[in-house]
């Protein structure tokens, strides 16, 4: 099933990815520059907990689909199982 996201949920998401690709270069570049290991564990770090605030803007979208839109996912039980299925493959 394709969840459409809502236009000002999508323009978030956007500018989210595109602050987490900088980030990305940005480590990279440090790899190319020796850096210290400290300083890259720390980029890597806020890189992760971006991507997990992403994850968690998705998270509630989907929920919010779920739950208002059951029958499209065949029941409320089988609605509850892809999520929580989901979810699981946050951690």
């Amino acid at each position: 099933m394709k969840n459409s996201l809502p236009a000002d949920l999508h323009e978030n998401l956007d500018k989210r990815l595109q602050r987490l690709e900088g980030q990305v270069r940005g480590v990279r570049r440090m790899l190319e520059e020796d850096r210290d290991c400290q300083d890259v564990l720390t980029q890597l770090a806020a890189i992760r907990g971006a991507a997990y605030q992403i994850s968690l803007l998705l998270v509630e979208n989907y929920a919010h689909c779920c739950l208002s839109n059951p029958e499209e996912y065949g029941s409320a039980d089988e609605a509850i199982a892809k999520m929580v299925n989901t979810l699981g493959k946050l951690s």
